[in-house]
């Protein structure tokens, strides 16, 4: 991993050249991706046949997943791993129903003869991307499904890769799980066209959600405004801010759980102490010797790991502010009061007993995150995603006359003539072309 010192002289222009990274699409992608999407919004089930035989190297005679199916993985699923993705599902749904009884209610307020408020209610279909294939991710079913499904979405629809024509049980089961209700054999570019444009086979939605490769991403960016989407997710981040209270170990680990997602996923360490470091580079080395995807984990650490070598633990907060990780480890002395300084990020786990992995999983809090610093404006994937609001206005007779000159007034000094007039008419009176 790299290593950058914050008392460098030259360290301000790196760290602003470190800030300002692309996040573009490359344009070969974006061409290919386009025509996919117009392909497939102009020969629907057709086209989908095509990438599906040549992207995922079958064709389905039917795009969404049968009953048979789904009880067929159930009978392929551990008892113990059904357990723990039971568990996993009642303790997102509990989070994010607190969630919605916080906030997100219908109100209005009376007064004067005026009706204020909002109506909020959800929308009505959601498309669910879940990338895989023969991989299993049942921790995405759940973390995008049961979000929706609390905030009172009528329909869930689940896409994702069958590799081959098959695809891993647990996902099913997942998916039966946390409460989709119709699934479709279906990954990539083409999938995010069929939920944006619908076919014969498969319904539009109105959002898309989930994460997938560059192309998918891609894909979502283009079809926004059509249906509205969670966001354009880069590659994985984590950023540990450790001081020499912390744990070798337990930082490399962390560090290691998170870039083995993809070569492109950025692990960085923050820290004030160069024995941490130390330290930290001798775990890696032994861990990755251990690990199943160490081709992923070499070229993550190599590519884009960093050490941000910090004068002091205050610098070292002032850093992660900066970056605006999707992930953000505090193994630091006093770490629960230093989250409080901590402006900018997707999640925050705090102290040494709170790794990454818990959040991915089993925790609650849903683990759709912002990505490319996009937490300094952005929030975890929630019920509100799945919600819209309407603002609602109701006026007496009484309270309609006693604003009437102030809306003609302000409606002319604009030049909006047609809005004078709609209130001049409900006082019985013919517009007037010149006054308020």
């Amino acid at each position: 991993m790299k290593i950058l010192k914050t008392s460098d002289k030259n360290f301000s222009k790196t760290w602003e050249t470190l800030l300002k990274r692309s996040s573009e699409t490359p344009q070969k992608i974006e061409k290919l991706v386009s025509h996919v999407l117009h392909d497939v919004r102009r020969n629907g089930d057709e086209a989908l046949r095509r990438y599906t035989k040549k992207f995922e190297g079958h064709t389905p005679r039917n795009f969404e997943v049968s009953t048979t199916e789904i009880r067929k993985a159930e009978r392929q699923v551990g008892r113990a791993e059904l357990a723990s993705l039971k568990l996993a599902a009642v303790r997102i749904r509990r989070f994010h129903e607190l969630q919605l009884k916080s906030l997100g209610r219908s109100w209005r307020i009376r007064k004067n003869g005026e009706i204020l408020g909002e109506q909020i209610l959800p929308i009505d279909r959601a498309g669910i991307y879940v990338p895989g294939g023969l991989a299993a991710y049942p921790s995405t079913v759940l973390m995008n499904t049961i979000p929706a499904k609390v905030a009172g979405v009528r329909e869930v629809i689940m896409v994702s890769p069958w590799s081959g024509g098959r695809v891993n049980p647990y996902t099913l089961v997942a998916a039966k799980l946390a409460g989709v209700d119709r699934i479709f054999k279906l990954g990539g570019a083409q999938a995010i066209a069929a939920l944006a444009y619908g076919t014969k086979s498969i319904p539009t939605v109105d959002k898309i959600v989930g994460p997938g490769n560059i192309f998918v991403a891609t894909a979502k960016r283009l079809v926004f405004g059509q249906v509205g989407i969670d966001s354009v997710a880069g590659p994985t981040e984590i950023v540990v801010v450790a001081d020499d209270s912390a744990n070798a170990d337990y930082v490399a680990s962390d560090l290691l759980s998170q870039a083995e997602h993809d070569p492109l996923a950025s692990p960085i360490l923050v820290t004030n102490s160069e024995k941490l470091v130390s330290g930290v580079s001798v775990a890696l080395m032994r861990q990755l010797a251990s690990l199943e995807r160490g081709a992923i984990l070499e070229k993550a650490l190599r590519g884009q790991g960093l050490v941000i070598l910090t004068r002091h633990t205050r610098e070292s907060l002032s850093i992660a502010n900066d970056l605006a990780a999707e992930h953000l480890s505090l193994q630091i002395r006093s770490a629960s009061q230093a989250a409080s300084k901590i402006q900018n990020a997707g999640a925050i786990f705090i102290g040494p007993f709170s790794p990454v992995a818990y959040g991915d999983y089993i925790a609650g809090p849903n683990h759709v995150l912002p990505t490319l610093r996009n937490a300094r404006f952005s929030s975890p994937l929630s019920v509100f995603d799945f919600v819209k609001r309407s603002s609602v206005l109701e006026f007496s007779k009484k309270s309609f006359t006693k604003l009437a000159p102030h809306v003609i007034r302000l409606a002319r000094l604009e030049g909006l003539t047609a809005h004078a007039a709609s209130v001049e008419i409900r006082l019985n009176r013919r517009p007037n072309k010149f006054g308020g």
